[in-house]
């Protein structure tokens, strides 16, 4: 009995191994580091150090020719309907970068088309790769890495970028480091921020919406996921509803952007979106009830104004205003449930930092949300810029990056390597679930009123747009 009670003691729980797990992974963060850094300066300045009568002696000077190899990775996008690719080096540094955006035409045919995304990539991938290497005047030799988007996305976008990466790793023999696209996400803070494991993400794009904690380079748990339509892609169908690519000032804008633009100045409360999720005990996201809401609001109001379906309803800054707020009002109550049951496990640190990013995290009336919920709890609210947030190739290199460093995720077969879909990641898109125990903790809501006064303050605080008089 002694001995088996010694071996419980030595046995951590459950909050003990996390804690341990968090600083391992911090730590090697912090090693590589200092590893990168003490063999740059030792390259940088070309010194060979010998002891000479108990004082060190540098025999050689600096010079151009032995200036440090540093470490550098190419990445490469093509998940959905953005070609990118981007150099980074082991500092952060951004030495080159190439996009090509399809969203002007991609508006023309009111949604992201599969097979015309694809024929567009197919033409933008070798100029937009040419012109990454060129910008940071580098060549594939130069490279320490290729990585590219594996999962989750349009399958057939996916696989334009990936068998370009095939071949440039065939032809230069460089590994090949796979990317999950939303894990992608989930760390780009970390090349601009200093933003230590563990914490908090929420990724709200066109076509995902997860809440998950970051534990690690590729060690995440997943909280919540969408069980429908994503955010982005339900304001993309509510604005193509309104007709709002009509309007002048939402000329090339995606349906998201074009919906924040028109809602400037609109009365948030003119129009009452609720979502009928938000009952449940989950960190799970579902949209399609306030989109179904909102279009059966829309053909009453044409209906009723004798109005086609070319036609701007009256009141549609309104109209744009309280959709758009219905929509954050769940994101930001799912992230006091995550809020609470991170607290409640001991997941998160003394300082707990939330991480939000995605396309339409650039939605800045949303920030100001996540502001608004993180004063609240006590959070540190850590954003990429607006740039960084809809698809890149400076995420995917950067991801790359870390796991090279870490000696994590290289491909060790790259031409037998296949695309996963978003519709095969389903089930768990990134990480270990355990949903189902945050489910069982039945964690109540705080009450909503302290969170609407914040949030009344971003609105009183918002001058109207001049520009659309709607």
């Amino acid at each position: 009995m002694k001995s088996l009670s010694n071996l419980y003691r030595l046995n951590p729980g459950v909050d003990q191994i996390r804690t341990i797990k968090y600083q391992l992974a911090n730590l090697l963060t912090k090693l590589h580091k200092n590893h990168v850094v003490q063999s740059r300066c030792k390259q940088t300045f070309g010194l060979t150090v010998r002891k000479r009568n108990n004082t060190f002696d540098c025999s050689r000077p600096l010079s151009y020719s032995v200036i440090r190899q540093r470490k550098l990775v190419l990445g490469i996008e093509t998940s959905f309907d953005d070609t990118g690719a981007a150099v980074v080096d082991d500092d952060g540094n951004v030495l080159g970068d190439a996009l090509e955006s399809q969203t002007k035409v991609h508006v023309e045919f009111g949604g992201a088309k599969p097979d015309v995304a694809m024929k567009i990539h197919k033409q933008n991938i070798r100029p937009v790769v040419d012109r990454a290497l060129c910008d940071a005047n580098v060549s594939l030799k130069d490279l320490d890495a290729i990585a590219v988007t594996t999962k989750p996305g349009l399958e057939p976008c996916l696989y334009v970028g990936l068998n370009y990466a095939k071949e440039l790793v065939a032809k230069s023999g460089k590994p090949m480091i796979p990317i999950h696209h939303m894990e992608a996400h989930a760390l780009t803070v970390r090349m601009i921020h200093k933003v230590d494991f563990p914490f908090l993400v929420l990724l709200v794009s066109g076509g995902h919406a997860l809440l998950t904690v970051a534990q690690g380079v590729d060690d995440f748990l997943l909280l919540g996921k969408g069980l429908d339509n994503a955010p982005g892609d339900t304001l993309d169908k509510v604005s193509r509803s309104l007709n709002l690519k009509v309007l002048p000032e939402c000329q090339g804008l995606s349906g998201g952007a074009a919906i924040e633009r028109v809602a400037r100045g609109g009365n948030h409360k003119a129009i009452p979106f609720s979502s009928t999720s938000l009952g449940q005990p989950n960190c799970d996201f579902s949209f399609s009830g306030i989109q179904t809401s909102a279009k059966v609001r829309i053909e009453a109001i044409r209906k009723k104004h004798n109005l086609t379906e070319e036609d701007i309803i009256p009141n549609v800054s309104d109209f744009c205003a309280s959709f758009q707020h219905g929509v954050m009002v769940q994101l930001l109550r799912r992230l006091q449930r995550a809020f609470l049951f991170c607290q409640q496990k001991g997941i998160t640190s003394k300082q707990p930092t939330l991480v939000v990013s995605g396309g339409v995290a650039s939605n800045q009336i949303l920030r100001c949300g996540f502001e608004a919920v993180c004063a609240e709890s006590g959070y540190n609210l850590v954003c990429p810029p607006p740039s960084l947030c809809t698809d890149n190739g400076i995420m995917i290199a950067w991801n790359g990056m870390e796991k090279l460093l870490h000696g994590t995720g290289i491909e060790a077969d790259p031409q037998s390597l296949k695309a996963v879909p978003t519709k095969v990641l389903a089930s768990c898109p990134i990480g270990e679930s355990v949903r189902e125990e945050l489910v069982a903790c039945q964690i109540k809501l705080p009450k909503s009123k302290p969170l609407h006064t914040r949030l009344n303050s971003i609105y009183t605080a918002e001058e109207p747009d001049s520009q659309n008089g709607l």
